[in-house]
C-alpha cells in the first residue's frame, strides 16, 4: 500500500436540483478541486446532497474525475464518494472506481480520506496500490 498526502482546495457551485420539491431538502453542486502534494491534479465532479429537518443530519454522494500526476505518474481516475452525517457525527467513504485509471495510473485502486481543519483548510490522505 502506498500513501499520498497533501492539501487541496475545493469550489462548490449550485446546480439546479433534479427534485424541485422543497420538502426533499435536495441540493446539487458542481465540484472543482485542485490537489497539491504527492497528488498534483485537478478534478471536476458533481455532488447530490440531501438534508433533513434534524440539524446535523444529511447525506451526499459525488463522482469526480481526477486528472494529473500521482507520485510522478501521469493519468486520470474517478473517485466515488458516499457520506452521511448523523446528528453531527460524520461517516465518509471515498473509493477509486475500479478500472477508471488511465495512462500511468491504469490499475489504480485505493481509498481517500478528507480532513477539514477548524479554519476550513482541506487536506487528503490517499492510500492506493498500482500494479
Amino acid at each position: 500500500m502506498m500513501h499520498a498526502n497533501g492539501p487541496f482546495t475545493v469550489k462548490l457551485a449550485p446546480l439546479d436540483p433534479y427534485n424541485s420539491d422543497p420538502s426533499a431538502l435536495f441540493a446539487r453542486r458542481s465540484l472543482d478541486k485542485v490537489f497539491t502534494g504527492a497528488l498534483a491534479a485537478t478534478s471536476k465532479g458533481e455532488m447530490l446532497a440531501a438534508g433533513t429537518p434534524e440539524k446535523g443530519s444529511a447525506g451526499y454522494v459525488a463522482i469526480e474525475r481526477v486528472t494529473g500526476t500521482l507520485d510522478g505518474r501521469e493519468g486520470s481516475f474517478t473517485l466515488q464518494h458516499s457520506a452521511t452525517m448523523n446528528r453531527g457525527t460524520p461517516s465518509l467513504s471515498i473509493h477509486v472506481i475500479p478500472d477508471s485509471g488511465t495512462g500511468a495510473l491504469v490499475g489504480l485502486a485505493g481509498t481517500m480520506a478528507i480532513d477539514i481543519a477548524p479554519d476550513g483548510a482541506h487536506s487528503y490522505r490517499f492510500e492506493y496500490t498500482l500494479p
